[in-house]
This record gives C-alpha cells, sequence and structure tokens, in this order.
C-alpha cells in the first residue's frame, strides 16, 4: 500500500482514494489514509467513500479525520455517506434503520468541532484542522437527504458508481438544489469507477469485484462487466465523465499490484 501511494504521488494522479467496509479484509480508510500522508508530499488524500454513521459519534470521527488534516499538512478530502450494507451496522450494533438521522447528527457534531466549539476544560476538541473549517466534505448518495446534505454542508458530491449518464443525471440535481439553498459558486462534483489494466485485467476485475460485491447478488456481475480493462476504455471513461461536468474521477485498482499505478499512468496523464 505505501508503495502505491509513492507511486501515485510521483505519477501526478491528484488523489488517493479509499473505499470504506467493515465486514470485508480492507483497510480502514483512516489509519490508511494516515499511513499514506507519512510517505507523500503533494496528492490529496480521499475517503470515497467514507460510510459514517456506526462510527460512534462525531466528536471522535472528527478528531480521527482532523489528526490526518494535520499530518498531511492539509490534503484530506472527506467523501461520507450513509451506506447500504446492514452486515456492517449489525457487525458495529448500529441501527441501520435509523441511519440518516445518526448521519445528520454526526455531520453536525463534526462541524462543531472543526468550528473549535469547547468540550470540556481543556476546551476544544483538538488538533484543529489545517484546512479551515475541516476538510471538505463531499457527500455521497443519490436520494432526497443525500441532496439535502450537498446544499446544506458539503463542498460537493460524490458518485459511489454508475457511467456517466447517471453521473450527468444526478448532478443536474445536485446542481439545481444548490442553487436552490443560495450557495456561492458551484458544488465540486467527483465520481469514483474501477479498472484494471494488462493481460490478466479481465480476469482481475471479473474476481475482485465478483467478491467484493457478493452481498449484491446478480448486480454484482453487472458491476464486474462495467470496469475499464483496457486503455481504450479508461480514456473514453475520462473523456465521458468530464463531458458529463465530473471535476475527478476517482478509479480503483481491481489488482494490488503496484504495476497497475504505472500502467494507469501512462494511459491517463501521458
Amino acid at each position: 500500500m505505501l508503495e502505491w501511494a509513492r507511486r501515485a504521488d510521483s505519477a501526478g494522479f491528484s488523489t488517493l482514494g479509499t473505499i470504506d467496509r467493515v465486514v470485508y479484509g480492507n483497510y480502514d480508510s483512516v489509519p490508511a489514509l494516515a499511513a499514506a500522508a507519512a510517505v507523500t508530499s503533494r496528492i490529496r488524500l480521499t475517503t470515497a467513500i467514507l460510510i459514517s454513521p456506526y462510527r460512534g459519534n462525531g466528536a471522535l470521527l472528527a478528531k480521527q479525520l482532523a489528526s490526518v488534516d494535520q499530518l498531511s499538512d492539509g490534503r484530506l478530502v472527506v467523501g461520507i455517506a450513509v451506506g447500504n450494507r446492514d452486515d456492517d451496522f449489525t457487525a458495529t450494533g448500529s441501527d441501520f434503520a435509523g441511519r440518516g438521522a445518526a448521519q445528520d447528527a454526526l455531520l453536525a457534531e463534526m462541524r462543531a468541532v472543526w468550528a473549535g466549539e469547547p468540550r470540556g476544560t481543556a476546551g476544544a476538541i483538538g488538533p484543529a484542522p489545517v484546512q479551515p473549517g475541516g476538510p471538505p466534505l463531499l457527500i455521497g448518495g443519490t436520494g432526497a437527504a443525500a441532496i439535502r446534505r450537498t446544499a446544506a454542508l458539503g463542498a460537493g458530491w460524490i458518485a459511489g458508481g454508475g457511467g456517466p449518464a447517471m453521473f450527468a443525471d444526478a448532478a443536474g440535481r445536485i446542481r439545481d438544489a444548490w442553487t436552490a439553498a443560495g450557495r456561492e459558486g458551484a458544488p465540486r462534483l467527483v465520481s469514483l469507477g474501477y479498472y484494471a489494466l494488462g493481460p490478466d485485467a479481465d480476469d482481475a476485475a471479473r474476481g475482485y469485484l465478483s467478491d467484493y460485491y457478493a452481498f449484491a447478488g446478480p448486480y454484482a456481475e453487472q458491476i464486474a462487466q462495467s470496469a475499464l480493462t483496457d486503455a481504450d476504455a479508461v480514456r473514453r471513461a475520462v473523456d465521458e465523465f468530464a463531458e458529463a461536468g465530473c471535476d475527478e474521477l476517482i478509479l480503483f485498482p481491481c489488482s494490488a499490484d503496484p504495476d497497475q499505478v504505472d500502467r494507469l499512468a501512462e494511459v491517463a496523464l501521458r
């Protein structure tokens, strides 16, 4: 993982991202990005997407994320959403049905902590984030509540998957809500996707994504088939997402081989 982070930083990519899940063998997003911060100097660090309602409380999560923001000298971006896998909530003893209300309370507390509101005899919960007001929040989800949170609290919105057409449709609704809320400027619009390059690309994509999304049943195969597995597919996706109004496309690998960083750089950055 550290070699991956070093290569991505050196190659010139804009962001290192982490997906988030409890009941799986992945690293947790917060310490993973703290580790990446220690071996990089330029690249942004983005949770894409952090599932937060089962993470205890907003005060503790705010402290953890502010710590990564400090360690990275202000390079953290927080993509955040309520999630849709009930096994993660069961495993953490959290209420799946009440995750929306929990998210609203958690976001409010995080923003209060990052604003420096006192919480005890020592004053505010530290460390203070490098970025004023805290790391920028990219709200995930396409439902009415997610759109409301984006317009009210977010620096922008992040799509958890789907193609350019799906992205463009949701992005339009985000922009409309942003304007209706009286927000200045425009929301930052981000999406993610999956890729694998090289002679074993198809097998790597099918093996990894079919396993990771096994909870989704037959839909897992559709996700696996959507992976970008050759240079032309990557270039086409980058162009189509840009045309759909996407400010940044974060591509996640289907192989842990750090050579995938170099293969993607050769296709997407040159």
